[in-house]
């Protein structure tokens, strides 16, 4: 599987839907599903479930796993283990990649709560490894630039484990400048 992909405005606007970031997450999580399976744990009909893997499947992001299922129970996997903005290229965040990043965040949100929410109920190992932790720099744009990229590869060059205690573990790394900043103030 590529590692990631970087779509085009059309494709960010199919992202935009919340159903269907949810079930590009599922995919890329949990692995293939059919439109029944992924109806089920979004309390979704089918019909809507289709309708929303076939908008993702046009813009590249879940492919049809042909491995699995007949030609009665078609199974979707995912096509790329993460999604990318391009809009620091361009200059320009417009209302297409805002609506995108809004959606991101809301989904971001709401996987954060789930896991404060769980983590009374974890093992003690894995209650002491998470952080949600913040900090607050002073930067210049090439510093923050820098900084980013950093941290990106670090998270990059981390390596999945086989080992029989290794889970899942989610990192999101948001950064951005404070919001409320007057930018016309020295």
């Amino acid at each position: 599987m590529p590692s990631s992909i970087t779509p085009d405005i059309a494709g960010l606007r199919a992202l935009s839907h919340p159903v269907r970031l949810k079930m590009l997450a599922l995919l890329r999580a949990e692995g293939p599903a059919t439109a029944t399976t992924l109806a089920q744990r979004l309390d979704l009909n089918t019909g809507a479930t289709s309708y929303h893997l076939r908008q993702l499947a046009q813009h590249g992001f879940i492919v049809e796993d042909t491995d699995r299922g007949n030609a009665r129970d078609r199974w979707w996997r995912a096509a790329h283990q993460s999604t990318r903005t391009a809009f620091r290229e361009e200059g320009v965040v417009d209302t297409d990649v805002e609506a995108y990043l809004s959606t991101v965040a809301m989904l971001y949100a709401d996987r954060t709560r789930a896991a404060v929410a769980e983590m009374a109920f974890l093992p003690e190992e894995w209650r002491r490894v998470g952080t949600l932790s913040d900090w607050e720099v002073r930067l210049t744009p090439a510093q923050a630039e820098a900084l980013v990229q950093k941290l990106a590869e670090v998270i990059g060059d981390a390596e999945d484990s086989e080992a029989g205690e290794a889970a899942p573990f989610t990192i999101n790394l948001n950064a951005y400048p404070r919001p409320g900043q007057r930018w016309d103030e020295s």
